[in-house]
């Protein structure tokens, strides 16, 4: 076996001893509810009369047995998501496909999803971060009835997965899978969406040529082929073992997505609590799975979202990560792949070319990644490096290919697109935050410049479309975007503009204590900011004209004034606080929540 890298192994010590007390918490908990009966033989007669009201003369005869396992369903299904609307029928198929192998499944319950692409610059997207710790309460909602003894993961998008993963740790006793289906085929190719984008957002083009692009790139059922979010969380969940092996990537409707679903159904009941053996979330998702899922994304340059997402996700599951953990790594993990942001290639191309396997199998032969951990699968990341196929009309698995079919997408480790990933911590006099910089020329890297400060987004847009910006170079401040003072909404609205600057000639970044895109692209974008404007962090007390510099190669952030001045100035005013759309209900969310850099949760 190739020796761990030291600086992935210094890491990953370094995370198990500061998370030591939380972890065996976490541990304590998940032991204390196991159980070597079914679940569900710990109901009253009552209780477990409730349980199988609605169920099938056959179904509950089976529920009666001790060694059928009865696994729980939680959906995230609904007709308005592309990327769920493929789960409308799953709990049948589920359940037909249970009963093979002799288990039954019942619908646990269901979880919002929204849809940041429908909300982006809309009220809507306010509730969308808050959504995802909703999503977690959901899940717990779903399980508490305590009548499983597995349980499969309907979810794909953005918030959905992490809000489901922190969902079912506390629930780690039992066996958890989850069960993706698929992305979209591909549609307008990326380079030319984007160029439609920055045409409409300087006026060349109007909305009806906008929206025929649009409904090109999103045009059927599956995920956005874009390496945003919601891909990202696909490739999270290969990296840390809760998947079927190679199931993130193939589209829904085929044989073969089929098929993976039933081993998936398959996995479940074998592994299930009262089976004779047992695979519990807890034993799946340590330290070392965490740290394997932080090296996927720098690996594959993926989305900023996952600096909230990842140390949330962590936290559930009794492990302290940082976003200077998540540097380090990014530091000795090299870039593998290019999908669109970071490219022109789709999820679809970089499937074709290796994919998921193609690049574990690179990880794990230079050291790169934890090998030898515990997977739904079974024991090790092996099992990953692997693609499936269907060989005379079986279900198997194959070695990954041993070179790229494309090495414009996806390169080896000794000939990687950049020797490092694509995330990097920056931190200066203004407070300590993350940039995506995959993407990012190197030229564009470095930005010092006068700041133009807005406390919203849409007044930026108002004031690039009044050109009542600064004609020469500047950074752009959208403060009070933070997760206490509006639920910290994605400014995706800014990008093609801020392109357009960039393309323009001139250099330009964004400086915010908000969110990007999971699709963060060109522009050098310092996100994230922490402290944020409302809790009195620095970017409270910028104003119009000061010089910031921006440098995201030593990894930087700061105010070039005079100091004493700057630490004198009083806080710009915390705008009124919106409502409609849902956001008063949210309000508490918004007083509870934690830091960004601690995963912007309301739990801890």
């Amino acid at each position: 076996m190739t020796q761990l890298h030291p600086v992935i192994a210094e890491v990953t010590a370094r995370i198990i001893e500061r998370s030591k007390d939380l972890r065996a918490q976490f541990m304590e908990r998940a032991d204390r509810y196991k159980a070597d009966e079914p679940r569900r033989k710990k109901l009253s007669c009552a209780n477990y009369a409730h349980v199988v009201a609605a169920s099938s003369p056959d179904e509950k005869l089976q529920q009666a047995l001790d060694a059928v396992p009865n696994i729980g369903i939680v959906t995230s299904y609904n007709d308005m998501l592309s990327a769920h609307q493929p789960y409308h029928d799953y709990p049948e198929k589920l359940r037909v496909m249970a009963r093979g192998y002799g288990a039954t499944t019942q619908v646990a319950g269901g979880v919002p999803a929204m849809c940041d692409g429908v909300t982006q610059g809309r009220p809507g997207m306010e509730l969308s971060l808050f959504s995802r710790d909703v999503i977690a309460m959901s899940t717990a909602v779903s399980l508490s009835h305590d009548a499983f003894d597995a349980a499969l993961m309907l979810g794909i998008c953005d918030k959905i997965v992490p809000g489901l993963v922190m969902g079912a740790l506390s629930f780690a006793h039992l066996p958890v899978i989850f069960v993706p289906s698929g992305p979209m085929g591909s549609g307008l190719p990326n380079p030319e969406k984007a160029k439609v984008r920055t045409q409409y957002a300087l006026g060349q083009v109007g909305r009806d040529a906008l929206l025929a692009a649009e409904m090109a790139s999103y045009h059927s059922a599956g995920t956005c082929t874009f390496y945003g979010t919601a891909n990202s969380n696909q490739m999270l969940m290969e990296m840390m073992g809760l998947h079927v092996p190679g199931a993130a990537f193939v589209h829904p409707g085929t044989p073969l997505r089929e098929a993976l679903t039933q081993a998936a159904v398959m996995r479940a009941a074998r592994s299930a609590e009262n089976s004779t053996t047992p695979s519990r979330m807890a034993d799946v998702i340590d330290a070392r799975a965490i740290v394997n899922g932080v090296i996927g994304l720098m690996a594959t340059g993926g989305s900023t979202n996952h600096a909230l997402h990842l140390p949330a996700m962590a936290r559930a599951a009794g492990v302290i990560l940082t976003w200077e953990d998540m540097d380090k790594i990014s530091s000795v993990v090299p870039l593998l792949a290019r999908v669109y942001p970071n490219g022109s290639a789709d999820v679809n191309h970089f499937h074709a070319a290796g994919g998921m396997g193609f690049v574990i199998k690179e990880l794990l032969g230079a050291g790169l990644m934890h090998a030898d951990v515990q997977t739904i699968w079974g024991q090790g990341m092996a099992d990953y490096a692997k693609e499936p196929i269907f060989q005379d009309g079986q279900l198997v698995w194959r070695d990954a290919p041993e070179t790229s079919l494309d090495e414009n997408i996806l390169r080896p480790v000794s000939n990687p697109f950049s020797p490092e990933g694509g995330l990097r911590e920056i931190k200066g006099n203004l407070g300590k935050s993350v940039a995506k910089v995959s993407a990012v020329k190197l030229e564009h890297q470095i930005v010092e410049a006068p700041c133009v400060v807005f406390d919203d987004q849409d007044d930026f847009l108002a004031a690039f479309k009044a050109k009542q910006l600064p004609e020469g170079d500047f950074i752009c401040v959208v403060r009070f975007q933070g997760p206490k003072a509006n639920g910290m909404p994605e400014l995706h609205s800014l990008t093609p503009s801020l392109s357009s600057i960039l393309d323009a000639g001139r250099k330009v970044a964004l400086v915010s204590d908000g969110r990007m895109s999971g699709a963060s692209g060109k522009v050098p974008a310092v996100i994230h900011l922490t402290p944020e404007a409302v809790d009195g962090g620095p970017i409270a007390k910028l104003r119009n004209g000061d010089v910031l510099r921006v440098d995201c190669v030593a990894g930087t952030i700061d105010f070039l004034g005079d100091a004493a001045e700057f630490s004198q100035r009083t806080n710009a005013d915390r705008p009124k606080e919106a409502d409609g759309m849902g956001r008063e209900l949210f309000a508490h969310m918004r007083r509870a929540v934690g830091p960004a850099d601690e995963g912007g949760a309301v739990f801890w």
